[in-house]
């Protein structure tokens, strides 16, 4: 007997099945041969969410929940973070590989080469009233970018498709900062390509009067940190939002909006919003006890701990602490900083958090930080959006890539009426 087999007996008929393993998983076509007669459809599995099943091979990032391990494309986290910027690490999770010299010159050039937007984009953003959420604006924009570039539906050609990912990379920070503006209601500020890609974005986010604004360097390296950090994280709900879209080989401006709504929702990339409302509400260090006593008897909510993936401590959080501590120096301490700390030591220390593997994720500290650098909580998901841009475009390219997948059509389960007869209005009691 081949022991890479699963062997599932049908109590129902008796009969049995060897089923392939391959990679401790089984392909669920092959579960659709067991049937009780020849006129079923055969059997499915039921996994509300996908909590248990793989959509896809993928090389690109790698993550044990229970170790606390992220890698892309084999990297550690902890090195990128500490070594690498946000531009190098997105060329090595589009290609497999860190650049050369050369590669990253050309990669930069190229991604720099993109940065304006069509004048007509901007005119776009200004019909938004004035106090529009900026996660709308920026998925409405990016939604509109087929427009202007028609030939973006021509994802058969890797050429199209690799000035389709030049523009979006270039171009995400430039529609976040337009829309950042629009929300302050001040004027424009377009691209200086004589700063870094994080150090252009906080240009155009701060700039008014200088005559050629330099970006605090402790605040730069922060925020490329926390871009690399955000920039794929496998297969979470945008980035399946990205490939099921994909799959009907739409253009990936059409599919990236998409994904940008699925990261709109509060439980995807509105969690660190949640946790920066939960630090307001406690208010001081000496209500932390009494909060997290109301956790346990569950009339409270501990936003910021815990994860669907990571059973252990997020390696990203460890990261964003030490990020926070260079942060604070240059803004100031947050007292919210004090509340989070307290909130972390006894989550770590109680049995009760411990056992149900609530360590911080990385939001925690992330809404913390973005809020001492002086962003409003509105701009918070668009912020997750910017460096997760070339996370989608990688996950969608592997798509369509490999020649395995198809249109993504899951299967239900029918639990409605069975046939019956119209009946007339006059007649319906």
């Amino acid at each position: 007997m081949n022991e890479n087999t699963l062997t599932i007996t049908d109590n129902r008929t008796g009969r049995t099945y060897d089923i392939p393993i391959e990679y401790d998983t089984i392909n669920a076509m092959d579960l659709r041969q067991i049937k009780v007669n020849d006129d079923d459809f055969g059997m499915m599995s039921y996994d509300p969410g996908f909590k248990n099943t793989a959509s896809t091979k993928s090389t690109i990032t790698y993550i044990d929940g229970a170790k606390g391990i992220l890698r892309y494309r084999g990297y550690p986290i902890e090195q990128l973070a500490l070594q690498s910027n946000y531009l190098e690490t997105a060329y090595l999770i589009l290609n497999g590989e860190l650049p050369t010299k050369e590669e990253y010159a050309e990669w930069e050039h190229n991604v720099t080469y993109h940065t304006f937007l069509h004048e007509n984009v901007k005119s776009l953003i200004e019909a938004f009233r004035y106090d529009a959420h900026p996660m709308s604006m920026f998925i409405s924009t990016v939604a509109a970018l087929p427009t202007f570039y028609p030939e973006s539906r021509n994802i058969s050609d890797p050429q199209v498709r690799l000035i389709q990912i030049f523009r979006l990379i270039a171009k995400v920070p430039t529609i976040a900062a337009f829309s950042y503006r629009h929300l302050r209601g001040l004027p424009y500020e377009y691209p200086d390509n004589d700063l870094s890609y994080t150090g252009n974005f906080l240009k155009m986010l701060d700039c008014m009067s200088q005559s050629k604004y330099q970006p605090n360097p402790v605040l730069e390296r922060a925020l490329d940190i926390l871009f690399i950090l955000h920039a794929d994280h496998e297969q979470n709900c945008g980035t399946a939002t990205m490939r099921v879209i994909g799959s009907s080989h739409s253009d990936p401006y059409s599919a990236m909006a998409g994904a940008a709504a699925a990261l709109y929702g509060p439980l995807h990339g509105g969690a660190n919003e949640a946790v920066l409302r939960m630090l307001t509400e406690i208010g001081d260090v000496k209500n932390v006890p009494s909060f997290m006593e109301g956790v346990k008897n569950r009339e409270r909510l501990l936003m910021g701990f815990g994860h669907r993936v990571y059973k252990n401590y997020d390696p990203r959080a460890k990261i964003i602490k030490e990020v926070a501590d260079q942060v604070f120096e240059v803004t100031g301490a947050n007292p919210m900083l004090e509340v989070a700390l307290e909130l972390e030591r006894i989550a770590l220390e109680d049995d009760f958090f411990i056992s149900r593997n609530l360590y911080p994720n990385v939001d925690f500290y992330s809404g913390i930080i973005y809020q001492a650098m002086g962003f409003p909580v509105a701009m918070f998901p668009v912020l997750f959006a910017i460096p997760r841009t070339i996370g989608w475009l990688s996950q969608w390219t592997e798509l369509l890539n490999d020649g395995s997948q198809k249109i993504a059509r899951p299967r239900q389960i029918y639990l409605g009426e069975g046939e019956r007869d119209y009946v007339s209005m006059e007649d319906r009691e």
